[in-house]
C-alpha cells in the first residue's frame, strides 16, 4: 500500500510566498509595459512637442550662457534650471516623453532614446493642467545677443517681426512678460495666436535663445487648450 506524501506547514507557506512573488512581477511587467506604450512624444503629441521645444531652448540659452559667459551668466543659469526642471515636471503630468528636447532648427534628443523632429505630425490628446510658475525669478538682460533673424531687432515700431517662427513658454513666473535673443530688455511686442485671434503685448525682460519666448501668464493669454506651442504666430514689434 503506497504512502501519500504531504507537505509541512512550512513548505506549504513558502510555496504559497513563491506563487505570489511570481504573480507579482508578471503584474509588475505588464503595468511597466502598459505604461511605456502609453507614453507620448513630439511626434504623436503637440503638447508633448511644446514641452520639448520649451526645454530644447532652455537648454540651449543655458548652454549659450556657459560658452560666453557674463556677470549675470550664474544668475540667469541658476534660473533657467529651475526652469528645465519645472518643464520636465509637466511632461511626467502629462504623459510626455521626459527629458525630451527639440532645438533650435529643428533637431531633437531625449534623455530616454529617440528624436524628435519639429515638423512631425502631431495630435492633440487630452487637455493638459495650465502651466504652473517656475520656483525661480527672471534676471532682467540689459543686452540682447546680436541679432540673427534678418534685422528683427532694428525693426520700425509696428513692424512684423520673426516671420514664419512659432511660439512657446519659457516656463518663467511671474506677469506677463517675453524672453528673447533679437530685442533689448524694454522692448515692447504683441504676440497674436492666428489660430484662435487671442494676442498679448509683453515686454522684454529677458534673454531667451530664440526669437520670442513667452512666460507662463503671457502664454495662457493666447494659448489653446491643451497645446504648449503656437505653430501660426503674428509677431509684431509695437514699441
Amino acid at each position: 500500500m503506497s504512502r501519500r506524501r504531504t507537505l509541512s506547514p512550512k513548505k506549504k507557506i513558502a510555496l504559497a510566498v513563491t506563487a505570489v512573488a511570481v504573480a507579482g512581477s508578471g503584474a509588475f511587467a505588464l503595468a511597466a509595459t502598459s505604461n511605456a506604450a502609453n507614453v507620448q512624444n513630439a511626434s504623436t503629441s503637440t503638447v508633448c512637442q511644446g514641452l520639448a521645444t520649451a526645454l530644447g531652448n532652455n537648454e540651449s540659452f543655458i548652454a549659450a550662457q556657459k560658452a560666453k559667459p557674463d556677470a549675470q551668466s550664474a544668475a540667469r543659469i541658476a534660473n533657467r534650471e529651475a526652469v528645465v526642471a519645472e518643464i520636465k515636471r509637466k511632461q511626467e503630468a502629462s504623459g510626455c516623453q521626459v527629458g525630451e528636447s527639440i532645438q533650435a532648427g529643428g533637431s531633437g534628443s531625449a534623455q530616454s532614446g529617440g528624436a524628435a523632429q519639429a515638423g512631425g505630425s502631431a495630435q492633440d490628446p487630452q487637455a493638459s493642467q495650465a502651466a504652473t510658475s517656475a520656483p525661480a525669478t527672471t534676471t532682467p538682460a540689459t543686452t540682447a545677443p546680436a541679432d540673427n533673424t534678418g534685422g528683427a531687432g532694428t525693426a520700425a515700431s509696428g513692424q512684423q517681426v520673426c516671420k514664419g517662427s512659432t511660439v512657446t513658454l519659457s516656463g518663467e513666473g511671474g506677469a506677463p512678460a517675453a524672453s528673447s535673443n533679437q530685442f533689448p530688455a524694454g522692448t515692447t511686442l504683441k504676440v497674436t495666436n492666428l489660430d484662435n485671434n487671442k494676442s498679448t503685448t509683453v515686454k522684454v525682460t529677458s534673454v531667451s535663445g530664440s526669437c520670442v519666448l513667452l512666460n507662463n501668464a503671457a502664454f495662457e493669454q493666447v494659448r489653446q487648450p491643451g497645446k504648449f506651442l503656437i505653430r501660426r504666430a503674428l509677431i509684431e514689434k509695437v514699441g
